[in-house]
């Protein structure tokens, strides 16, 4: 095997003012291990980026929950992506953060008097129930009603764009897909507090359908009608392997950045690295891919600052 270029690994320089984009540089010449790898993910999106190119972003709920937010609705703004592929807890999170404060709190933190005091904990982030659940049914049950009186049966993506066109907070990440006219999926809709207030209104109106494989047809016509494929895929799970599925009815991805924190010995979808879709035929063999190991809360804001400033250049 041949040194790459024989590249002599670069010590990194700090200097004042020093830009996103100098800093991802920098890692991609330091040549080594996750700095290395998140300077060849910044190269990969920005081909992906501006090629013609059908660009997924898939990610869970989880990071919706923390300010990370403001980066996917970043990505989202600025139309550097086309398709949104996410959990249920997504819709929860940005709908209920449109209305509603999170806090700070703690992974060390006593979990029974937290549940005494009305008080969910997402990791370090503190949910209160009135930040939640009761923002949630608030919200969605006029609109369902009136959805209701319109027709008995929508897609997925089609009833969770209705609802995006009625927030009306430029911080969400629905708003501005609804804006930008990029579709939104999810796949395990009912897995959710937006999916039990679909299941509670199905209760009280039992003609009320939600047609999940309307959202699998529009896929198909996307993935079909797609010249090249890229994705950007946070955390794994039902979202990630979405993406990935759906682009293996195309021969697979030509573009793939992947940022996980999971393992892959146990054999999970959230430990395993993109070269393993190769052997699926979700990425393509001559595909550029890239797995980065980390928390995406850390990674994903240096990485796209970075991808941002260069496009702007």
């Amino acid at each position: 095997m041949k040194i790459e270029e024989h590249r002599a690994v670069e010590d990194i320089e700090l200097h004042e003012r020093m830009s996103a984009g100098e800093l991802l540089e920098a890692y991609y010449r330091s040549g080594g291990f996750v700095a290395k790898k998140l300077g060849i993910a910044e190269r990969i999106l920005l081909r992906m980026f501006t090629e013609e190119n059908t660009t997924f972003l898939s990610f869970p709920a989880c990071i919706v929950a923390t300010g990370t937010r403001g980066v996917l609705k970043e990505l989202v703004k600025r139309k550097l992506v086309d398709v949104l592929i996410t959990t249920c807890g997504t819709l929860d999170h940005d709908i209920a953060r449109s209305f509603k404060n999170y806090y700070h709190g703690s992974f060390l933190m006593d979990d029974a008097q937290l549940h005494r005091e009305g008080i969910n904990r997402l990791g370090n982030v503190l949910v209160p129930n009135e930040s939640y659940g009761e923002v949630m049914e608030n919200f969605m049950m006029p609109i369902l009603e009136e959805l209701y009186q319109e027709k008995k049966e929508w897609g997925g993506r089609e009833i969770i764009d209705e609802f995006a066109k009625r927030l009306k907070n430029e911080d969400s990440i629905l708003y501005w897909a609804h804006r930008n006219g990029i579709p939104v999926y999810v796949p395990g809709i009912t897995d959710g507090s937006f999916g039990s207030q679909l299941w509670s209104f199905r209760e009280m109106h039992p003609d009320f359908h939600v047609d999940i494989l309307k959202d699998e047809h529009e896929l198909a016509d996307i993935i079909f009608d797609a010249k090249k494929t890229g994705a950007l895929m946070i955390g794994g799970g039902i979202s990630k392997h979405h993406t990935i599925w759906w682009n293996q009815f195309r021969d697979g991805l030509d573009y793939a950045v992947y940022i996980t924190t999971a393992e892959e010995w146990d054999g999970s979808l959230s430990g395993a690295r993109v070269r393993e879709a190769v052997s699926w035929g979700k990425v393509r063999e001559d595909a550029k891919y890239v797995t980065v190991e980390g928390d995406a809360t850390v990674l994903l804001p240096l990485l796209i600052a970075s991808v941002v400033e260069k496009l702007e250049i």
